[in-house]
């Protein structure tokens, strides 16, 4: 099986079995999607969406973030993974929203990554949800999910998994890849005890004809 008839077999099956994959975190704008995004690192969706309704009320707008003290923020951050560099990370990314970019979230990756806390994964995840850029954000569910279906061939690092993913799925695909590579990871493909059982993708899973044998 050629690389090309691997990630057309793939594609095919995600746009029939998730074909309206979408981030889980709530958010009703980029302000707010960026908030919750630097609060998901090393920590679940669910607990994110918990946690966010009460800031996003105290801080509607990132002028209000940049104006609070860290003693203000972080009894609502607690409950979240690393939460004092998460606290000093949201205070930091509203104060450069403010100051360099007028209150607004910018739309580049370049200009993401310039706000603390903001790596190119959270960059990556703003412009391809937002902006239906063509951003592939490799978290630890899309790695090893191409990787175990073979999208990936000896990738080590993040970036370098992006870039073979970018090079293979059509442009206009890209911002639901990463989607549709999360939630199987997430849901199906999980890191312990993936359930192989009836997936559709068994045919081009080398995970799969490593682990089953018949």
């Amino acid at each position: 099986m050629t690389i090309k008839e691997r990630y057309n077999f793939a594609i095919s099956y995600f746009q029939e079995a998730i074909p309206n994959a979408e981030t889980e975190l709530v958010y009703d704008n980029p302000y707010q999607l960026l908030v919750s995004v630097i609060l998901s690192a090393q920590c679940t969706d669910v607990r994110v969406n918990l946690t966010t309704p009460a800031i996003f009320k105290k801080y509607p707008t990132p002028k209000e973030m940049a104006d609070t003290t860290f003693e203000e923020l972080f009894p609502l951050i607690k409950s979240i993974s690393y939460p004092n560099n998460k606290t000093k990370h949201l205070i930091g990314m509203a104060n450069m929203l403010e100051e360099k970019f007028d209150g607004n979230v910018p739309m580049t990756v370049d200009e993401l990554i310039l706000l603390p806390g903001v790596g190119r994964k959270t960059a990556n995840v703003i412009t391809s949800v937002i902006d239906s850029q063509p951003n592939m954000a490799v978290d630890t569910h899309v790695f090893r999910v191409s990787a175990r279906l073979g999208l990936t061939n000896k990738a080590t690092t993040p970036l370098a998994a992006e870039k073979q993913l970018i090079k293979h799925i059509p442009i206009e695909m890209v911002h639901k890849a990463h989607h549709w590579l999360i939630l199987f990871g997430r849901y199906r493909c999980t890191a312990r005890n993936p359930k192989c059982e009836g997936c559709g993708l068994q045919e081009i899973c080398k995970y799969y004809k490593a682990n089953h044998k018949n």
